[in-house]
């Protein structure tokens, strides 16, 4: 059975006949294969009371809290002549008939006509090409049975590369709900490869910039090209896309403080972790000996309130445990993606970090340490915390699981918690990028946190993340590069926090089927038709006695629609 959203057909009717009362009627012969009932289920006292009349007994009642639905049934078989059959053997033998008879195709099928275009069999690699285009990957965990099928079935064809639709069901049949979605354009950015063309233009506009300075305190730092240039995302739903040099490992430095900030209020709650460190943006450098008026930290962004953030984790448990959670942590984050370790920087951090041991002892002094905490213990995580390694393909998704409420988009796995994921949006907001923030938050108006390795994590809520990576950085610490990629992102696409989603015309939006928010925006010329629309709320559906029909044999249900104050 298909159903349809009764307004769509309404307003076709309006549009025909919009000054006027107006009635439809529907009659069904036996001798035609087709017919369509509306029904009526609306929360209205008016419309409670209609009962549609077949023969001259109810065929179809209003079902209270639903909404109209028009639907088209195969030969009008009226449900009550039919009784339901509970057992589910025969329920699977009577889709299987109907399948067999092309009534009700299984979505194995509508998936294989769709790419077959009329063919009898299909390219493998014109299956795997589709799907690309839609944003996911053949290395995607939650297609792993649809990949293995795949390899196994073309293994036993006689050529290697053909499917007919027998074999092509067989592979995709564990993976259809997923597919399907992806098929249909039913994600987050339904047209994908648009989409994906803009993020590269915008990333060869970032290139031909040549400004900014690697950070030469920390030699392994020091040692990347300055050309080294990558952007990553990945959205909600699992689609991804990658430019530039993202399979090139560097240290999270700063973009790891919200992170291990999140797992902190994952862990003991917003309460407890905020009793050691404040929320407001300092207005200082990331690295100064400063505490708020109340003697802590002003935010977990900030190295004080980092370096006290980390000795919240795991208290009571040894570095090499607390680390070892953390890390195992940050790869469900990550989808089980690259996540290691540069003990290299880690010395490195260790040897030139006499600010951060600064930092710890006046710390230490207005005990802003939970009781029996060790700071030189706690310093030592600090560095490594900093010291670990991704790369922008594993960071995106990182970020990703931030926008999508706490899921790992790719795993489906719940890491973080919903507190946890807003308070650290909400941080990395109006603290995440130094002394740029409040300029970030107004020209950008997304969460990110920036890193001196050149990172940028930044989270489009619940549509993506993106890591931007490029080691060259500006006189505030932040990449070159990824500023004015992020900049003209928000330009582009209605990205920005504040961005009107209705009105505002002169941004895509790419989560709309077609990417051009200026075809569903209501202009000044438009307001008469959506009066029109409208106007449907005050409709009252009436029903026809039967001696209103006309008296042949055929059944006849009738529907007359009186428009409740016409003119307004």
């Amino acid at each position: 059975m298909l159903q349809f959203r009764a307004s769509v057909v309404l307003k076709e009717l309006i549009q025909t006949s919009p000054k006027r009362s107006f009635s439809h009627i529907i009659r069904h012969k036996k001798t035609l294969p087709n017919a369509y009932f509306y029904s009526a289920a609306y929360p209205d006292v008016r419309i409670s009371k209609l009962k549609t009349v077949c023969n001259g007994r109810p065929f179809i009642q209003p079902l209270a809290g639903r909404r109209f639905l028009c639907t088209k049934t195969e030969g009008a078989i009226d449900p009550a002549a039919e009784p339901v059959k509970k057992d589910e053997s025969v329920q699977e033998a009577t889709a299987d008939k109907r399948r067999k008879a092309g009534i009700l195709p299984s979505l194995e099928d509508l998936l294989f006509y769709s790419i077959a275009e009329g063919q009898e069999r299909i390219p493998a690699h014109k299956f795997i090409t589709a799907l690309k285009a839609t944003g996911l990957r053949t290395g995607d965990p939650r297609l792993k049975e649809c990949m293995d099928m795949l390899k196994v079935t073309l293994k036993s064809t006689s050529d290697g590369v053909m499917l007919d639709r027998h074999l092509f069901k067989k592979c995709v049949q564990s993976n259809i709900v997923l597919l399907t979605q992806a098929f249909r354009k039913k994600f987050v950015i339904p047209d994908f490869q648009p989409f994906a063309s803009h993020i590269d233009t915008l990333y060869e506009k970032a290139r031909k910039l040549s400004g900014g300075l690697v950070a030469d305190y920390i030699p392994q730092i020091a040692k990347f090209s300055p050309d080294l240039w990558a952007v990553s995302l990945c959205t909600v739903d699992g689609q991804r896309h990658t430019v530039g040099d993202t399979k090139v490992p560097f240290c999270l430095q700063s973009c790891v403080k919200p992170l291990k900030y999140a797992i902190a209020v994952h862990d003991h709650g917003t309460e407890y972790v905020h009793q050691f460190i404040g929320k407001e943006p300092s207005g200082l450098r990331f690295n100064k000996l400063f505490l708020n008026e109340d003697d802590k930290p002003h935010n977990p962004m900030v190295n004080a309130g980092a370096i006290v953030c980390t000795s919240l984790i795991k208290q009571g448990a040894g570095n090499a445990e607390k680390f070892d959670y953390l890390m195992n942590f940050l790869k469900k984050m990550a989808g089980n993606e690259y996540v290691g370790f540069s003990n290299a920087t880690f010395q490195s951090e260790r040897e030139s970090g006499d600010r951060n041991f600064a930092i710890g002892y006046y710390l230490k002094e207005k005990k802003c340490f939970p009781d029996g905490t060790d700071m030189t213990s706690v310093l030592d995580l600090y560095f490594q915390l900093c010291s670990i390694e991704v790369t922008c393909e594993s960071a995106s998704v990182m970020a990703a699981t931030l926008a999508n409420g706490g899921f790992c988009p790719i795993t489906g796995e719940r890491v973080l918690s919903p507190e946890a994921v807003r308070d650290t949006l909400s941080l990395m907001h109006s603290c995440g990028m130094y002394d740029f923030s409040g300029q970030f938050a107004f020209h950008v108006g997304l969460p990110a946190k920036s890193g001196v390795a050149g990172g940028i994590l930044l989270v489009v809520p619940n549509v993506m993340g993106i890591m931007c990576w490029s080691p060259p950085l500006d006189k505030l610490g932040n990449s070159v590069r990824g500023i004015q990629f992020c900049t003209d992102l928000v330009s582009l696409f209605n990205f920005h926090n504040y961005d009107n989603l209705r009105h505002f015309t002169k941004k895509l939006d790419p989560r709309r089927e077609g990417g051009d928010q200026r075809q569903y925006t209501f202009g000044p010329l438009d307001y008469e038709s959506l009066q029109k629309e409208l106007a449907l709320k005050d409709t009252v559906w009436t029903k026809v006695s039967p001696t209103e029909c006309n008296e042949d044999s055929s059944t006849t249900v009738v529907y007359r629609m009186e428009n409740v104050g016409d003119g307004n």
